[in-house]
Order: structure tokens, then C-alpha cells, then sequence
């Protein structure tokens, strides 16, 4: 089934207070759900809320920037500070210009694949590893409506080494440590005829970004 392109309009609702003094607000892809609600629950971070744009807008990163600039103007009055849990995810440097823009900071890095492993790690590896594919925990969970659906490899299979066929490696980039993950990815390592390679980032940047954030005093 082909993915219907999302509404700039249309955020994922999460229950967010009408107000509330000293509550930061992290508007995030919807890919890192999983793993903020984490980070909250394990560090007790109960005075920042999250709001989640589709996760499916990486299909159309050009939407990104609008789809923050509509949450931010929705949510603005309501909280002290926000912060956007998104990296520049393909949108070519115009979320970082949205965002100074609106002036509200955002998580650095190129995409969640760099923020996890580490900016400074991920780029030391660059040179090495530029026949990667990474998968996250999320797109393992979601290989197939993000990745093998969306690229037609479901009804045209053979569209498989145009695609991938200057790939040599699936790089599972494992948040949480859990066997049914990494069956899974190494089946869609399999899927795509890549060697497989799992490796724990666990939250990195994503952690510290995070952290900082929830310490720092109110911007206003």
C-alpha cells in the first residue's frame, strides 16, 4: 500500500497541558518517540512535554520546516521554551534556518543516524563506512513501510540492486538491546543481500541534547 503524503496540518497529539510554568515543550519526528519517552521515564523529566510530528515526513523532507514552523506557532503561548528533536534530516540546511528563524534551537547533527552514534564518532567513520545503510530501532520496526514498501521492492523485487547495489553493509544502529530487534534487522540485511553488522549507540547525542535541555533555564 502506497503511503498517503502527510497534511503540514496534521500533528500527532500527545496530550500537552494548556500551560504550565517552567514546562519546555520538545516538538520531535515521530521516529524518536520511542526513544524520548525513554530518556523521560529513566531521568524523570516531568516538566517537558512531547509533541510528534508523522514520522513519514522524512519521505518529504522539503515539508519538514513548515510542518515545525505550524507546531511551534500552535504551542508557543503555552510553554517557557522549545525545543525541536529534529536533525537536518535531508531538508538541505533549511530546518537549521527555520529554526533561527522562529528562534528555537534543534538537536545538531546531519540525521538521527550521526546523533545517535555520536556527531563526532559518526563522522570519524565516515570515510570507512560510505557503503552503509543504517537502520535505527524505529526503521527496523518500520523496514518495511519505510524502506521495502515506499522503494516498490514488495512488487518489483529486481529494483532491489539498482537501489542497494552500491551498498556492501546493513548497519544496525541498536538503541535498546532486545534479540526479536536483531533477528528482525538482520533478516532485512538479508532482504537487501547486505552483510550485517549490529552495533549498540544506545541514545547518544539524542541523550545529551536531551539533558542539556531539560537543565537549562527558561529562555523566556
Amino acid at each position: 500500500m502506497a503511503l498517503t503524503p502527510p497534511d503540514d496540518a496534521t500533528l500527532a497529539t500527545a496530550g500537552l497541558p494548556a500551560t504550565g510554568s517552567g514546562r519546555i515543550l520538545l516538538i520531535a519526528c515521530g521516529a524518536l518517540a520511542h526513544e524520548i519517552l525513554a530518556l523521560k521515564r529513566l531521568n524523570g523529566w516531568t516538566h517537558l512535554d512531547l509533541q510528534c510530528l508523522p514520522a513519514n515526513l522524512h519521505l518529504w523532507p522539503d515539508r519538514i520546516p513548515a510542518a515545525v514552523e505550524q507546531a511551534v506557532a500552535s504551542h508557543r503561548a503555552a510553554y517557557d521554551d522549545i525545543f525541536i528533536v529534529y536533525a537536518d534530516c535531508g531538508t538541505g540546511g533549511l530546518l537549521q534556518a527555520k529554526c533561527a528563524e522562529l528562534g528555537v534551537q534543534m538537536i545538531e547533527g546531519p540525521h538521527c543516524y550521526s546523533f545517535f552514534e555520536g556527531n563526532a564518532a559518526f563522522a570519524a567513520k565516515a570515510d570507512d563506512e560510505f557503503t552503509a545503510f543504517y537502520l535505527t530501532d524505529f526503521l527496523v520496526r518500520q523496514f518495511d513501510a519505510f524502506v521495502w514498501r515506499p522503494m516498490g521492492l514488495d512488487r518489483h523485487p529486481e529494483l532491489r540492486d539498482m537501489y542497494f547495489g552500491n551498498y556492501t553493509t546493513l548497519i544496525y544502529q541498536a538503541q535498546i538491546n532486545d534479540a526479536a530487534l536483531n533477528a528482525k534487522a538482520e533478516d532485512c540485511a538479508r532482504r537487501l543481500n547486505l552483510a550485517y553488522v549490529r552495533r549498540f549507540t544506545g541514545y547518544g547525542d539524542l541523550a545529551t541534547a536531551l539533558t542539556q535541555v531539560a537543565a537549562a533555564p527558561a529562555a523566556h
